[in-house]
C-alpha cells in the first residue's frame, strides 16, 4: 500500500512538473533577463491593465524592485483599459503609483513630444494584443518605436503570445488605406506576437524614414503558433471572452456598416443585427454600458444572428469569414448606403466592396487573398521567435 502511495506521489510530482514545464512563460515573468538591462536607467513603459506578472502589475513589479520608472504610455481605452474605442485618453497621472502617464500625441506627427522622449532611456513593451491589423496597440507599439529611432532611445519587449497566432488571413493592406486602423503591408491575421511584429518592423524599414530602433525582444518560454492561448484578463471592454476575440477578424467589418455588432450588449462581436433586418428569430437592444456608452443602433430592437454558439474549431476553420457581412448586405438591401469609407480602411483592399456588390461568395472573395497570404509567410519567416 505504501509502494501504490509513493508511486501515486511521485506521479502526481512528475505530472505537476511536466505541467508547470510546458506552462506558456510570458517575456514579463522572465525577470532575470530583462532586471539587467534596465539597471540604472530611466525607465518608461508601454502598457496597460493587461500588464500583469501573475498577480501583479508590471509597474509594481519594477517599483518595488527600485527601479526608475519615471513615465507610462498606455493605448487606446487607456492605462486601466476601461475608456471607449477611440475615446481620447489625456495625460494624467497613475493614481496608485503617482506615476506620470504621458500623451502619446503630444507631438508631430501623433507621437509623443521631444520633451516626453527625454524623460526617459528605455521603453518597456508589455501589454497584450490579439493578432489583427486593426487592432491599435500594434500601431502605437510602432509609432513609439518610431519615436525611440528617433531620440536614439532602446526599445525592450517583454513578449505575449497572440490568441489568433495559429493562423495567417486576409489581403495585404494597400497602404494608399494606411490608416489608425491599419498601418503597415500585412494581412488582417498577421499571426504573430508584437515581439515578432516589431522585429519585421526593424527588419523591413517598416518606420517612417526607414528609421530602425534599438530593439530587445523577451521572447515567452513553452509557446509555438499552434498554442492555442487563452487570455486570462480581457484585452478591451468590446473583448470580453475568447468567443469574441476568435470572431473579431470576421465581425469588425460591421464598424464599417449600419448594423450592430453587438456593441452594449453582452456579446460584443457575437452577434450583428438591425432593425431593419428580416427573417431572424433572434433579436438583441443594444445599450450605453461602460466602454461602450453610444453604441450603434443604441436602444433600438436589432433583429439578426447569435454566433457565441459556434465552435472555436469552426470560427478557426473559416478563418477570416465575409458570409456574415454579404449576409446583412443582402438582407437589407439598401446598395450603397449599407458600406462608408471606413470599410475600405478596415478591409484593406478596394476589391472586397466591390466583389461583394457584383454578388460575389465569400469564398471567391478570399481566393482573391490567397497569393497575399502565402507571400506575407514567407516574408515574415526570418523574424519569427516561435515555431510555426
Amino acid at each position: 500500500m505504501k509502494k501504490l502511495l509513493l508511486l501515486a506521489l511521485v506521479l502526481c510530482s512528475s505530472l505537476l512538473c511536466r505541467a508547470q514545464e510546458e506552462r506558456v512563460i510570458l517575456g514579463d515573468e522572465q525577470t532575470s533577463e530583462y532586471f539587467p538591462i534596465l539597471k540604472g536607467k530611466r525607465i518608461a513603459i508601454f502598457s496597460n491593465h493587461t500588464g500583469m506578472v501573475g498577480d501583479k502589475h508590471l509597474l509594481d513589479i519594477l517599483l518595488e524592485n527600485e527601479f526608475n520608472v519615471v513615465a507610462i504610455f498606455s493605448p487606446e481605452h487607456g492605462f486601466r483599459g476601461d475608456a471607449d474605442a477611440g475615446e481620447h485618453v489625456s495625460s494624467s497621472v497613475d493614481k496608485k503609483t503617482g506615476v506620470p502617464i504621458l500623451s502619446l500625441y503630444d507631438g508631430k506627427e501623433r507621437k509623443p513630444s521631444e520633451a516626453s522622449m527625454k524623460k526617459f532611456d528605455i521603453l518597456v513593451i508589455d501589454l497584450q494584443d490579439v493578432g489583427l491589423r486593426f487592432y491599435t496597440y500594434y500601431i502605437t507599439m510602432c509609432r513609439l518605436m518610431d519615436a525611440c529611432a528617433e531620440y536614439d532611445r532602446k526599445v525592450l519587449v517583454l513578449d505575449r503570445p497572440n490568441p489568433n497566432g495559429h493562423y495567417v488571413d486576409g489581403p495585404i493592406l494597400d497602404m494608399k488605406h494606411k490608416s489608425g486602423v491599419g498601418w503597415l503591408p500585412i494581412p488582417i491575421v498577421h499571426g504573430m506576437t508584437l515581439g515578432e511584429l516589431a522585429r519585421m518592423v526593424n527588419g523591413e524599414r517598416w518606420l517612417p524614414a526607414s528609421r530602425v530602433c534599438d530593439l530587445t525582444v523577451i521572447p515567452c518560454k513553452n509557446y509555438t503558433h499552434r498554442t492555442m492561448y487563452k487570455l486570462p484578463i480581457p484585452p478591451s471592454p468590446n473583448l470580453p471572452n475568447m468567443k469574441s476575440i476568435y470572431l473579431y477578424p470576421s465581425t469588425c467589418f460591421f464598424e464599417a456598416t449600419p448594423v450592430s455588432l453587438g456593441r452594449g450588449t453582452p456579446l460584443p462581436f457575437q452577434v450583428y443585427g438591425h432593425p431593419d433586418m428580416k427573417g431572424y428569430s433572434y433579436s438583441f437592444t443594444p445599450r450605453s454600458v461602460a466602454g461602450a456608452k453610444n453604441p450603434p443602433q443604441l436602444n433600438k430592437l436589432c433583429h439578426g444572428v447569435d454566433l457565441s454558439s459556434m465552435s472555436d474549431e469552426e470560427i478557426w476553420k473559416r478563418g477570416v469569414d465575409l458570409s456574415y457581412v454579404i449576409d446583412a448586405y443582402r438582407n437589407l438591401n439598401i446598395g450603397d448606403k449599407f458600406f462608408t469609407s471606413f470599410f475600405e480602411l478596415l478591409v484593406g483592399r478596394d476589391y472586397v466592396r466591390q466583389m461583394i456588390k457584383e454578388g460575389k461568395s465569400a469564398d471567391e472573395i478570399k481566393a482573391m487573398w490567397k497569393d497575399d497570404v502565402e507571400k506575407f509567410k514567407v516574408q515574415r519567416k526570418p523574424y519569427l521567435l516561435y515555431e510555426e
